[in-house]
């Protein structure tokens, strides 16, 4: 028996459609159950780069120290000033969005800092990925759910590894 259940109405992403809409960004103040922190030697570029090519929005700052960047509910960012520029890592931070919104938001990244996208590309679990690399060299995926087809080879993986499709 499982012990999980759908609880989809908690969460600020839609059902994933080809015509889904994004939610509008949240504006509302609440504990945060999770955030990212990112380090920049240049808090302004790196306010103005989350802010024209991922979408977020600034909902306060601390002058020359912090940053608070939102997207949607539960899309929360700390941009923090660091002297030294972090290396490149691994390590990602994954943020939904709609389908109709990864062209839109590798045009914005490339017209800020040219060549920091990589796809966007189907992956097997049914979404759609576009990868950016931040000026501060976070590694940063815009994620995209698609219509759930029970017929799709994304389909059939995940029933393959146990995981129903929806209404099961």
């Amino acid at each position: 028996m499982s012990e999980t259940y759908p609880a989809f109405d908690i969460s600020p992403v839609p059902v994933p459609a080809l015509d889904a809409v994004a939610p509008e960004p949240f504006r509302g103040i609440y504990g945060m159950p999770m955030f990212v922190t990112v380090p920049t030697p240049d808090l302004a570029a790196s306010v103005d780069f989350w802010v024209r090519g991922l979408g977020f929005f600034d909902l306060f700052t601390i002058p020359g120290r912090l940053t608070h960047l939102r997207r949607w509910a539960f899309q929360d960012v700390l941009l923090v000033t660091n002297e030294h520029l972090a290396e490149p890592t691994a390590l990602s931070v994954s943020f939904s969005c709609v389908l109709s919104q990864l062209d839109e938001i590798a045009a914005a990244c490339e017209r800020v800092l040219p060549g920091c996208t990589t796809g966007p590309r189907m992956m097997p679990w049914n979404s759609v990925e576009l990868e950016i690399r931040t000026p501060d060299n976070a590694r940063v995926i815009m994620t995209a759910a698609r219509p759930y087809d029970p017929n799709s080879a994304e389909a059939a993986h995940l029933r393959s590894i146990g995981i129903e499709g929806p209404g099961k």
